[in-house]
């Protein structure tokens, strides 16, 4: 058993996803023929173009770039909320058919704010994840030992806090929604980290496409109302920093 960190890596990303947006709006706008519109894709920066066409609310050309994500070190209770946002696929390590063996136990993941009680609680979290891996290892050999039918049951005791790994793609303007959603300060940690180290990949594929991405307060004004953190200007310069690569760490 160990304590897992998120690792996320950026495993394909649609070639050029810039100039293919800027393309599909193009061919929105334009007479001319489609190898004329290549050309001169081809030919000119397409960035403020294309900053036109979103601000302008024609998000449909990002859905012309995909991206699909590695994601490993993170908890089945992130795993719940991402698979929230529907127009995705998820390809995700079953805990039935990989048995998660007793003797070396599950990976887990310790939330910040036990890990800020100190020393003392951390190591109460250790003892208990070590309990339930016990629980977990009792049960698989009641339950026959190996197989599907060992897993698919004793995977009941197992805790949220158990990592897991997937494949996530996500086209250009799911993603927009998704870092809007998840990128903001009242985000769930986990997901808010998720979500910006993915923002982060995602910019550094495609500049254009991804320069207002963010949470809302990124290019207006902060939805939340009432619920507001009160700190767009700090966000915004967090955001700013992350997509340079010069992260500061979480925004609470």
């Amino acid at each position: 058993m160990a304590e897992k960190t998120l690792r996320v890596t950026l495993i394909r990303a649609t070639a050029e996803a810039d100039a293919l947006a800027a393309l599909g709006a193009r061919a929105c706008y334009s007479a001319d023929d489609l190898e004329a519109l290549q050309a001169r894709v081809a030919g000119e920066d397409q960035a403020g173009f294309l900053d036109r066409v979103m601000h302008s609310g024609h998000a449909s050309v990002a859905e012309h770039a995909v991206f699909t994500f590695g994601v490993e070190g993170v908890s089945r209770v992130l795993l719940a909320q991402l698979t929230r946002h529907r127009i995705a696929s998820f390809s995700v390590q079953s805990q039935r058919y990989v048995a998660l063996d007793g003797a070396v136990g599950f990976d887990y993941v310790v939330p910040p704010a036990i890990a800020g009680l100190g020393s003392q609680a951390v190591q109460d979290y250790h003892s208990q994840m070590a309990q339930m891996n016990a629980w977990y290892a009792a049960w698989r050999q009641r339950l026959g030992g190996a197989g599907e039918a060992a897993n698919e049951d004793a995977r009941f005791v197992l805790p949220g806090a158990c990592c897991t790994r997937l494949l996530l793609t996500m086209n250009a303007r799911e993603l927009l929604h998704f870092f809007a959603l998840r990128c903001c300060s009242r985000a769930q940690w986990e997901i808010r980290a998720l979500a910006r180290q993915m923002l982060r990949l995602a910019f550094a594929a495609a500049p254009a496409l991804f320069a207002q991405a963010g949470p809302g307060c990124v290019a207006s004004g902060c939805p939340e109302g009432a619920k507001t953190c009160g700190q767009a200007a700090r966000v915004r310069e967090d955001i700013a920093r992350l997509k340079t690569g010069r992260m500061d760490g979480e925004t609470e």
